[in-house]
Parts: structure tokens; sequence; C-alpha cells
């Protein structure tokens, strides 16, 4: 499986990644991925993803290291769903960006 990693935020290693390829995406839209991302992390810890699949999909995908009594996995798939719905609008732009820039896509 193919994937593009959009951007990520790490609360072990307090850093956030966004992928140099989408740094033509407005920058108020970096800013609001980078909170978006880092406040996740924040809230519940682990490990934050937003990727693409290799249909152009958005995955939100979280994680913790082995043992970490600290990471809310519950709080983690509540805040993905809140995530979804609140940003539903940024996502679907995201996902449209991703179709035409990187696979071709015409624009619907």
């Amino acid at each position: 499986m193919c994937e593009t990693v959009l951007c990520a935020a790490n609360s072990y290693r307090k850093n956030y990644y966004l992928n140099p390829e989408f740094g033509k995406l407005p920058e108020q839209v970096r800013n609001e991925l980078k909170s978006m991302s880092v406040l996740f992390t924040e809230e519940v810890g682990g490990i934050f993803e937003m990727l693409f699949d290799e249909d152009g999909e958005l995955i939100i995908r979280t994680d913790a290291e082995d043992g970490d009594p600290a990471y809310d996995e519950i709080g983690s798939g509540l805040l993905v769903k809140r995530l979804r719905s609140e940003k539903r609008q940024l996502f679907e732009e995201l996902t449209l960006f991703y179709k035409v820039v990187f696979l071709g896509e015409e624009a619907e």
C-alpha cells in the first residue's frame, strides 16, 4: 500500500512534520494542520498522522509506543471522530487538492 504523509506530530519527540511536497498549501491551511496535530498529541498523547492512500483518500492515524500508560486510546478515537466532523470541509478540500495536484485528476 502506497501512502503519502501530509503531516504528523509526535508527543514523545515533541515535534511536528509537514511533508515539504505540501509547501504550496496556503499558510492558513499549513498553520491549521500544525495546530490541529500538535493539540491532538497534547490532549491524548502518542503519534498523530494524516496521510493519503493510493486512491487519494485522507487517512487519520494515531498510535502509541508500546506500554505507554499516558496514551488515551479511547480519547484518541473520540477526538479523531470529532475532527472528522468539525474539519470536514478542510479535509474535503485537502483531498481534492491531493487528487488534482498529486494524482492528476480533474476537479469536479
